[in-house]
């Protein structure tokens, strides 16, 4: 007999028909075969919101392909993505090949390896129509917004403007966000830190001050600063009670497709889309020597904390073998998803864990070796034993005023030997504090006042979104990463310094109007509710034209109510003005937006058609002519920084040039992009040389191996 597997991708195919033997041939459909046309919203509103599927142009030669193997086939088995969207793919497929939809012949694999691919055989069902029309109900959803609101944009603002439902919700959270920051008040407050030390002895430990009279203060003035640093000055200090404890802290759980992306960008620095590539080669197949061709992760489109029995097992003996029976715990350690995933899929895992990083690193390069790293760590640490701190909290007394001091020694490491969560948040660093009982008395040193302001809440970064979005019901594991590439890629957001997303004027303005015309649909309560409605679809509890005709007569109703108001009107997207002054007519130059991207117009227009390139200057000066550095994108899309001098000087570097200034020889610092890295010097000559990470074609292509 000949058996037929159709998947999505080439790299799985390969990956997969090693395992299935001759009996099989595995193809790939690349994708999708069948979707709405481009050129027509495609969607019989009026007929129950039948939706008009055409085949992909440019994919005739591979469904013609796809049927003749398929007619030779004694058997064909759908084995695309385990999700819904693979689902809908499937079933586009059996409408194409004509295969019977009641029939077994749907496979999904957790894993792409012998085990995974074993047990997928094994489990052979008939198409899953719920989770199929769940992903049809999204499909049309957003093709009614896409094709209903952007003709209203175009007449309203400018034409090639573009809305989607998800993506408006996303972009609203910036605008939101951008706006409070903006308004933000700071408030002036003072913090008063004593240098202590138990008398007779040297170890010095800090104290802040809390409050007075049993009751905690915030220190508005300086004067009461220094009104407080006086009197305690005076009073002396004693510590009134010590409280010591032993506290556990336990492990994060293993990565869901949210905290992956979340985690990727604050270590590496990666944003989601460049995550879930590196991601996608992982689960679907690569080759490691002594192992073969394997896929080296779990399905990566998950948000389950759920793992199998045998990858419990699996850990267990692997961490006692390594760590030692001390870092294993004495149960298993379960993790509560959050109250609406989905848990169809394990969490990310590493498939085999004895593949480690080390054994990975000599087959993998680049963002895949880096990736399988932090989710090979996440994983093991989640099953080591939590970490045992002995933690000591002193309240110090100087008269009526209070200070407290915390600190803590690490008992037993546990998990923190292998690895920790990073977080978004800066935290003071806390060391041991000396012995002391009460009533001990204390010596001071000195006593600092400190002026400090309150702070903003921060702009969201790729992670703090992803969070945000999950957080509040917006989107899906999936949605993610083209929630943040689609809204970046249409103007309305751009990265701002550092990993900062933030509105551009377009996208306030687009924001504007839709939240005044169609504040229903970008509420953030209304589109988790039609989330929500999504996922009872697939699971069989909402029928889904029902879901589309609750959702299109608000939006309906909105967009006929919008362009009666919005009639015979047009809204005019502010230009941004620059500090740099036409050389012309002496105005100023703004940025516009052309079909080449940004560049500077002036404001003059048209009296003055003066334009020129947009430069956007970097800190620091070249180290090797001394000229200006300017920041600009590789083709890819990347970041690198280069002497403004062009190829007069031909400097360049994937490093960040800092404010900072080397000791020695007086040149530009420059800083490699990780959180923790420290600046350093570039110059040859300098005796601190360090090599940058430079633009050369061998370093290029693998910084840029991710962004292929």
């Amino acid at each position: 007999m000949s058996k037929l597997v159709i998947v999505e991708s080439p790299a799985k195919a390969k990956t997969i028909k090693k395992y299935l033997g001759a009996d099989y041939q595995v193809i790939a459909s690349m994708g999708h075969i069948r979707d709405l046309p481009k050129s027509q919203m495609g969607i019989d509103i009026e007929n129950n919101f039948k939706p008009r599927y055409i085949n992909i142009p440019g994919k005739s030669k591979l469904i013609k392909e796809l049927k003749e193997m398929s007619a030779e086939a004694d058997e064909v088995y759908l084995a695309t993505d385990p999700d819904r969207e693979g689902e809908a793919i499937s079933w586009h497929l059996a409408h194409i090949l004509k295969l019977d939809t009641e029939r077994k012949n749907r496979v999904t694999f957790g894993e792409i390896t012998k085990k995974g691919i074993t047990e997928g055989m094994e489990n052979v069902r008939s198409l899953d129509m719920d989770l199929v029309n769940a992903q049809q109900a999204r499909r049309v959803m957003d093709r009614i917004v896409g094709y209903k609101l952007s003709p209203f944009l175009w007449k309203t603002v400018k034409s090639g403007l573009s809305a989607g439902r998800v993506q408006s919700v996303a972009v609203k959270l910036i605008v939101d966000r951008h706006r409070e920051i903006e308004a933000f008040v700071p408030s002036e407050y003072w913090n008063i830190d004593a240098t202590l030390s138990p008398l007779g002895r040297s170890k010095k430990f800090k104290a802040r001050y809390y409050g007075s009279n049993g009751k905690k203060v915030t220190v508005k003035t300086g004067r009461d600063a220094e009104r407080i640093k006086a009197e305690s000055e005076q009073n002396g200090f004693a510590v009134a009670k010590v409280t010591k404890a032993d506290k556990k802290k336990a492990p994060a759980p293993p990565f869901t497709t949210s905290s992956l992306q979340q985690e990727a960008s604050r270590r590496l620095g990666f944003t989601a889309q460049r995550t879930m590539r590196a991601a996608q080669t992982l689960y679907e197949g690569v080759e490691i020597d002594g192992y073969g061709t394997l896929g080296l992760i779990t399905y990566m489109r998950t948000d389950s904390l759920r793992i199998s029995d045998e990858a419990y097992f699996a850990a267990k003996k692997f961490i006692g073998e390594k760590y030692g029976e001390k870092y294993v715990p004495n149960y298993r350690r379960n993790f509560k998803s959050r109250a609406n995933a989905q848990d169809a899929h394990e969490a990310i895992r590493p498939t085999n864990i004895a593949i480690t990083p080390e054994i990975a690193r000599r087959s993998l390069t680049g963002d895949t070796a880096r990736l399988y790293k932090l989710i090979w760590e996440r994983f093991t640490a989640s099953q080591m034993a939590d970490c045992i701190h002995k933690t000591v909290n002193a309240d110090i007394k100087s008269g009526e005023h209070l200070y407290k001091a915390s600190g803590y020694t690490v008992v037993f490491d546990g998990f923190t030997a292998l690895y920790e969560e990073a977080t978004d948040d800066k935290k003071e660093k806390e060391t041991a504090l000396p012995d002391m009982d009460d009533g001990t008395k204390l010596k001071l040193s000195k006593i600092d006042t400190e002026q400090k302001f309150t702070l903003p809440p921060p702009e969201y970064t790729e992670a703090s979104l992803i969070k945000a979005l999950e957080e509040n019901g917006i989107g899906r594991p999936s949605t993610y990463a083209p929630i943040i590439t689609t809204i970046i890629d249409r103007g309305y957001i751009e990265r701002g310094d550092g990993k900062k997303l933030v509105p551009t004027l377009l996208g306030i303005t687009i924001n504007d109007i839709l939240e005044d015309k169609f504040r229903d649909i970008i509420d953030v309560k209304f589109s988790a509710e039609m989330e929500s409605d999504l996922d009872k679809i697939g699971e069989g509890d909402k029928e889904w034209t029902d879901v589309l005709r609750q959702f299109y007569s608000v939006f309906s109703k909105d967009l006929e109510n919008a362009e009666k108001e919005m009639e015979g009107q047009k809204v005019v997207v502010p230009d941004e003005v620059t500090d740099e002054i036409c050389e012309l007519c002496g105005k100023p130059m703004v940025i516009k937006n052309g079909k080449f991207g940004k560049f500077l117009a002036c404001s003059g227009f048209p009296e003055c058609k003066n334009t020129k390139k947009l430069v956007k200057h970097a800190k620091g000066k070249c180290p090797k002519c001394g000229k200006g550095m300017i920041e600009l994108k590789s083709k890819r899309g990347r970041t690198f920084y280069a002497c403004e001098g062009g190829t007069e000087c031909g400097f360049m570097s994937w490093e960040i040039p800092t404010d900072q200034i080397c000791p020695v020889c007086g040149k530009t610092l420059f800083k490699k992009t990780a959180k923790s890295a420290k600046a350093h010097c570039v110059n040859e000559s300098c005796s601190r040389y360090t090599p940058p990470v430079r633009r050369t074609k061998k370093s290029k292509s693998d910084a840029d191996s991710g962004d292929k």
